[in-house]
């Protein structure tokens, strides 16, 4: 009996399209080049290339489960919101519940940590009552 392997069962992932997803969410997020490289796990000189040639681009797994995240909190606040300035502004906004403690969402996320990205994600989908 032949198995497959974990790569052969899974789908192809499409990583220019996935990457143009992320660095879209971050761009409408008003994210500067470091806080995006950060947030995606990439390093500056493999980011400018995909930037320049995204037929280049090739993702890790890690950076997959980070544009995976960006999309939650995306459609999270997408469900939460109906204005444009909150959909896209929210990540920018000081925050003082507690985890934020006076933080914006995204000066968590932009330390690059894949915990505080987790973490953010999930209080964000709580906003909207999701259950995780």
């Amino acid at each position: 009996m032949v198995t497959a392997t974990a790569q052969q069962q899974a789908p192809h992932i499409n990583h220019s399209a996935a990457f143009r997803i992320g660095f879209n969410i971050l761009e409408k997020w008003g994210c500067s080049p470091a806080e995006k490289q950060a947030i995606l796990g990439i390093s500056k000189s493999a980011f400018y290339r995909y930037v320049k040639d995204p037929n280049t681009v090739t993702l890790s797994q890690d950076q997959l489960e980070r544009i995976s995240y960006l999309t939650n909190i995306h459609q999270a606040l997408r469900l939460v919101f109906s204005n444009p300035d909150n959909i896209y502004g929210f990540m920018k906004m000081v925050n003082n519940n507690p985890y934020f403690n006076g933080r914006t969402p995204l000066s968590i996320i932009a330390t690059g940590n894949f915990g505080a990205l987790y973490e953010v994600c999930q209080r964000i989908d709580n906003m909207r009552g999701g259950q995780w």
